[in-house]
């Protein structure tokens, strides 16, 4: 198909790698096989005068294909499924002498063996899973054909082509950027890897543009929207952008298993230049606060068009882009939030919780992470690559957490094959398997350089684990999708598999168990609202016939929500004197003045309880993460709620705390309502109210959604919602 003036490539290929969908090289219009005899005018045999797509968004072609919301004027179908296009000549066609075939072709060095250049031959019927035309209409001077793709072709951007045959060689249409034609993965079809049977939860995981993030504590679960955007302009580009700067072969690109996990490596800039930069350290001064972003598309167009890692993101902004490029390009995905994350660097299912002899934490020896959530996605595709029963939801991350062959990226890991333990298979199942399954283990660090067990939690992480309900904004919970419930014959047949595999666990937690104390201790945080005070309530629950005399101690501390502490507000140290078969309460008065000056973020507290019962050296050890109440957003909106119609939208915010609130960001998206904008305020007064209005005019009907975030230089996480129905048009 193409020729070039060296004949191989480093010795090892004869042309070079084809890993660009962007990269063309133009067929030539005339491949003659010898000179062509004088008087012979090849104008005379069959020449094409136009090409028609049907790519309008009413069109049946983009209608049948689910890609009517895509905007983007060039034709999109989903492989393994016909389409219809119309071919006009120069003359009538005649199928028994004139002799024609459509071309794709996709990057610089196509070939036909790697489905890289397509010839798609008329055929007299069409065959499921295999690239043909049929003729369905003929007119005076053109025809219609059906075009059916390969289940398993190449996805991305095609340059198409009309071949016509004479005796003395082809004449081609020339490069025409019109009839370029989008292919994607394509849920619908039975044939593709990517296929989903139910309906609603192709429209949920396919075709819904806007998503819930849910985020906060178990205790306190917090939801915000997120507009995914996969079908807004330049999204779709942006997305096969993300693949050619991963230089990943055209050939890989058919595969949702090498789609995903290139994914997963190029959403983080982290040793790729990828989409985004990971930012832990609530210092955002060259880019945007990880909170502001209310979705996808700002941050996907400014990495297209900067061609540099765009600044901040934390793992919901990970997730939420990278639901964004998998949704665009076909493959069905969702965003999950597990609570109680083990973030532990060599995954042996152990959490080390180091305590000192008084019952403080020894934040030195102490280097596992809970995070308090954490967001990655589950994308749907078989696995032939696996054993028979691991296909469906697969774990796929972004968030650079850990190594993986080289790259910071995670997955696909079968869902399924975490929860039974096989976490033999690829990819990076024994990480995430230790993300959901861990033990915390508090351990006293003696002075004498000995470490001693004081007791074993094998509940509290991976809590909960939780996405977004099909077909509305509400929790959905898939904890038993990835574990068995705790203390099933099942759940410790999936450990001893897990073990097998070559999880480790180095300590054997089954005999500490059974050690239980006469004092059971517990504590609660009241609701706490952010620039308020607020109390913490300690129970002590004696269940013996002794009368015990306890040391407690409290530390309160400002933490990222990845469990990682900044800095200790409040420590407090009492007595508590137990009478036999008693009940006794402590209460610890928490002010504002002592959190709100080191706040972080996500207005996170961390409060760390022990108790030493002095009589028997027991050791009660008790933790508990609150997230502050943060203010809200109030978004409205005047004006008829109509496609084509303009609307006036009011964001509103009334600053709540006693300081002044500076260098504050509004920004304010809609989905086919309006496009992302944002508005700067110097400052805000305590007690004073901002407000910001804009006119918009809707492209899209049925429901949507305006979500609103604001970020300050000492508030952030502000975030307001308004749902909308937009009526369609009146036909005129």
């Amino acid at each position: 198909m193409s020729e070039t003036s060296e004949p191989a490539f480093g010795g090892r290929r004869a042309l070079p790698r084809n890993a660009s969908n962007a990269a063309e090289d133009d067929l030539p219009t005339v491949e003659l096989q010898g000179l062509v005899p004088r008087g012979v005018n090849l104008q005379d045999y069959l020449h094409v005068t136009n090409i028609h797509l049907f790519k309008e968004r009413w069109d049946t072609n983009k209608m049948d294909h689910h890609t009517d919301k895509y905007e983007n004027n060039k034709l999109i179908v989903r492989r393994g499924q016909s389409f219809f296009i119309q071919i006009d000549f120069n003359r009538p066609y005649d199928p028994r002498r004139d002799l024609f075939r459509v071309e794709y072709v996709i990057g610089r060095y196509p070939q036909e063996n790697k489905g890289t250049y397509i010839p798609v031959p008329v055929v007299p019927e069409l065959q499921r899973g295999k690239w043909g035309a049929k003729v369905v209409m003929r007119g005076d001077r053109s025809v219609r054909l059906s075009i059916q793709s390969s289940p398993e072709c190449i996805v991305g951007k095609f340059r198409m082509y009309v071949a016509v045959w004479t005796p003395y060689g082809i004449l081609r249409t020339s490069r025409n950027p019109e009839t370029d034609t989008y292919i994607l993965f394509n849920p619908w079809c039975e044939e593709d890897a990517v296929y989903l049977n139910d309906d609603k939860e192709r429209e949920e995981y396919v075709l819904n543009d806007i998503g819930v993030i849910f985020y906060g504590d178990f205790n306190d679960i917090k939801s915000r929207s997120w507009s995914y955007g996969q079908f807004e302009d330049g999204i779709l580009d942006a997305c096969l952008y993300v693949m050619d700067k991963a230089q990943m072969d055209l050939s890989g690109r058919a595969n949702p298993i090498k789609v995903s996990r290139v994914g997963s490596a190029m959403v983080n800039a982290k040793d790729d230049e990828g989409v985004l930069v990971g930012s832990w350290d609530n210092i955002y001064a060259y880019g945007v606060p990880p909170s502001a972003w209310t979705g996808s598309v700002d941050i996907l167009l400014e990495y297209q068009s900067t061609k540099n890692p765009v600044q901040y993101g934390q793992c919901w902004v990970f997730a939420g882009v990278f639901n964004t490029f998998l949704r665009c390009l076909g493959i069905p995905a969702r965003v999950v939030t597990n609570y109680f994350s083990a973030h532990d660097n060599n995954a042996n299912l152990q959490m080390d919780i180091f305590l000192e002899e008084d019952g403080n934490v020894n934040s030195k020896l102490t280097k596992d992470s809970v995070w308090n959530y954490h967001c990655w996605n589950e994308a749907w595709m078989t696995r032939p690559d696996l054993p028979v029963g691991f296909g469906g939801w697969q774990v796929v991350d972004s968030t650079p957490q850990e190594n993986s062959d080289g790259m910071y990226r995670c997955g696909p890991a079968s869902v399924q094959a975490i929860k039974h333990g096989h976490i033999c298979f690829q990819f990076d199942a024994p990480f995430v398997f230790a993300e959901v399954n861990s033990d915390l283990v508090y351990i006293t660090a003696k002075k004498d350089g000995t470490h001693v067990v004081e007791t074993v939690d094998t509940s509290h992480i991976g809590k909960l684990i939780v996405t977004k309900e099909v077909g509305g904004d509400g929790i959905k919970d898939i904890t038993d999708t990835y574990k068995f419930q705790e203390g099933q014959e099942e759940e410790r047949l999936a450990l001893e598999t897990a073990l097998m595999y070559g999880a480790k666990k180095p300590l054997n937690t089954d005999g500490l168990l059974k050690s239980r104390s006469d004092v059971v201790m517990n504590f609660g945080v009241e609701n706490a609202v952010l620039g308020r005070d607020f109390k913490l309530t300690i129970t002590f629950q004696n269940n013996s016939p002794n009368r015990y005399t306890l040391s407690a101690y409290l530390s309160g501390n400002i933490v990222f929500y990845t469990g990682v502490s900044k800095t200790e507000f409040k420590k407090e140290t009492f007595e508590v004197e137990l009478e036999p078969m008693s009940f006794k309460k402590e209460e610890v008065l928490i002010q504002a003045g002592e959190y709100m000056g080191q706040l972080l973020e996500q207005a996170y507290l961390h409060f760390f309880v022990t108790a030493r019962v002095n009589e028997t050296k027991d050791v009660l050890a008790k933790q508990k993460s609150t997230v502050l109440t943060i203010p809200q957003l109030i978004i409205k909106v005047r004006g008829t709620r109509m496609v084509g119609s303009d609307m006036v939208v009011t964001v509103e915010f009334t600053n709540p705390l006693k300081e002044t609130l500076r260098n504050v960001w509004i920004r304010l998206d809609g989905p086919g309502v309006m496009k992302p904008r944002r508005k700067m305020f110097r400052e805000i007064q305590p007690n004073s109210t901002v407000q910001w209005e804009e006119v918009c005019r809707p492209w899209v009907s049925g429901r949507r959604k305006l979500i609103a975030s604001m970020t300050s230089d000492s508030l952030r996480h502000v975030y307001g919602e308004l749902d909308l129905q937009i009526q369609k048009r009146p036909s005129d």
